[in-house]
């Protein structure tokens, strides 16, 4: 036989081992070593024949002996050896989760009886969620509806005199004037109050004789400031007004105000207290168009440094702590003419 026929006979041999070891199914990296090993050592080549040149490999084959323990198994799991004197052996799974093969349930969403079925995230499980009508009301999710109003329903806390009477006053152009950018000559003071995200200066000018007018007053009434203004710049302007915040009783702001064919109305009537012994000034008519009869009303402030409505108004706190029902006072201290300006 010569050269030519030993190589193909070589050939035959090396593809039939090849094949036999993946029948068996085993580790083809474990035994590669070990087919090349046993096929160089069992054929006989001739000197002559030529050979491929190859890097050398090293044998990584176990000199250990193989269990199979079924060669026919499509599922061969090699077991952990922690023992190097222990032989290596392959053992077979019977896991269903291995052999696809074979008569098992597959899973679907109709079987949700299934316990293979996987685990979903409960948020996006199932898909999007589909509520119901009656689980998307706010009163199911545990809010409550509020119901709009057109005037503040919570009336002042009682009294800390009660033999007082309130006297409600007006902020702007009744207490002080103010004005944004640019800054105006004269001004008493600045506040920054951020409205509509925007921090916006306020300069601030008081009406003469407020100091003294709010000291006095609040000794024989109880103050109240009233204002259609914003509590973002009306309570900076409060506090510096009353810094030690032992003048002014309560404060109230525009959320507090209804509102009348566009235009801020001040309600006397919802505020928990007796309007015969309530007075309100201010400088709009529109503020007490629901309660004229209790309205004392004093000309506009902007600038005027000679301005002495306070005195005046103060002349009617005079007399209308003498009156039983402040309306009456109000009556003789304007001589008859409801709502005129008091000077």
């Amino acid at each position: 036989m010569g050269s030519g026929h030993l190589f193909t006979a070589y050939k035959t041999a090396k593809s039939i081992w090849t094949i036999l070891i993946l029948t068996a199914s085993t580790n083809p990296t474990q035994l590669s070593h070990c087919r090349n090993r046993q096929l160089t050592s069992n054929v006989n080549i001739p000197k002559n024949t030529p050979r491929k040149t190859t890097k050398p490999v090293p044998d990584r084959c176990p000199q250990r002996p193989f269990k199979l323990l079924a060669p026919s198994s499509p599922s061969i799991l090699p077991s952990a050896q922690t023992n190097p004197n222990r032989p290596t052996s392959i053992q077979i799974s019977k896991s269903p989760l291995l052999h696809p093969s074979r008569s098992q349930k597959k899973w679907s969403p109709k079987s949700p009886k299934d316990p293979r079925k996987p685990p979903q995230s409960p948020l996006f499980a199932g898909g999007p969620r589909r509520r119901s009508p009656s689980s998307s009301t706010p009163e199911s999710l545990g809010f409550t509806r509020i119901k709009p109003v057109d005037a503040a329903q919570n009336p002042l806390p009682p009294s800390f005199s009660p033999s007082k009477m309130t006297l409600f006053l007006d902020l702007d152009e009744t207490l002080v004037h103010s004005k944004t950018d640019p800054a105006p000559i004269n001004y008493d003071f600045v506040v920054f109050p951020r409205i509509d995200g925007q921090i916006v200066p306020f300069y601030v000018l008081k009406r003469p004789g407020v100091d003294q007018f709010l000291k006095m007053a609040a000794t024989k009434f109880e103050i109240v400031v009233f204002t259609a203004g914003l509590e973002e710049y009306a309570s900076r302007v409060l506090d510096l007004l009353d810094p030690k915040g032992e003048v002014i009783a309560h404060r109230l702001y525009r959320d507090s105000c209804r509102q009348i064919g566009g235009k801020y109305v001040k309600d006397l009537s919802d505020l928990g207290r007796d309007l015969g012994r309530v007075a309100i000034v201010d400088d709009n008519p529109m503020s007490f168009s629901l309660q004229p009869e209790n309205a004392v009303r004093v000309k506009p402030f902007v600038s005027d440094p000679e301005d002495e409505e306070l005195k005046r108004v103060m002349e009617f706190l005079d007399v209308a702590v003498k009156f039983e029902d402040v309306r009456d006072a109000v009556k003789f201290f304007v001589g008859g003419v409801v709502g005129e300006p008091v000077g």
